[in-house]
Order: structure tokens, then C-alpha cells, then sequence
């Protein structure tokens, strides 16, 4: 009988632990991973925008987006979305500029 390594397995546990401590931050109805491929539904999911607004960017040429099915279907790259969305301009208000805006009023 072999002796029994404990560090047997320390990859997996290293991974484990990564990924339950990334899941017990986020909330329990949002998903933490997706496929390299998306429909549009998780695409807009990942985005967190609604279906049609998805849509109606795709329509504008604004986010980055792949026909299939004869060009009726679509697919979104992960990767190639996450790319797109670290590229936009941020839109969040720092609490600074939110602090010196109440001031001045």
C-alpha cells in the first residue's frame, strides 16, 4: 500500500479555492464564468445591458459581433468583448467629482 502524500491534489485545491472564493463574491443570481462563445442572451448578460439594447448596438456598429446562420444568428467572442468593454471610456462619477458637484450648489 503507498503512503498517503498530503500535498496530493494542492493543484486542484489552489483552483478550487480560487474559484469558490470568486464565486462567494459575486451575488448568487450572477454568473461568474462564460463560454468562449456567447449568444446574444449572455452576451447581454456579461454586458449587463437588455437583449434589444445588445441588439441595437450591434445594429450601430458599436459592439464588436459575429453573423452566423446566414447572417440571422448572433455570436460574441468573449474574449473579444471583454477587449471592447476594458476600451470604453468610463461613465462612473468618481465620489470626488460627485462631493465637489454638491459643494458648488
Amino acid at each position: 500500500m503507498a503512503p498517503h502524500r498530503s500535498d496530493a491534489g494542492s493543484d486542484r485545491d489552489t483552483t478550487a479555492t480560487a474559484a469558490t472564493a470568486a464565486t462567494a463574491s459575486a451575488p448568487a443570481n450572477v454568473r461568474t464564468e462564460f463560454p468562449p462563445v456567447l449568444t446574444s442572451a449572455l452576451a447581454a448578460e456579461l454586458l449587463q445591458v437588455h437583449a434589444e439594447t445588445l441588439r441595437k448596438m450591434v445594429r450601430e456598429g458599436r459592439v464588436p459581433c459575429h453573423r452566423v446562420g446566414g447572417g440571422r444568428d448572433l455570436r460574441f467572442l468573449r474574449d473579444e468583448l471583454l477587449a471592447w468593454l476594458a476600451a470604453q471610456p468610463s461613465t462612473r462619477v468618481s465620489a470626488a467629482s460627485s462631493d465637489a458637484r454638491s459643494a458648488t450648489r
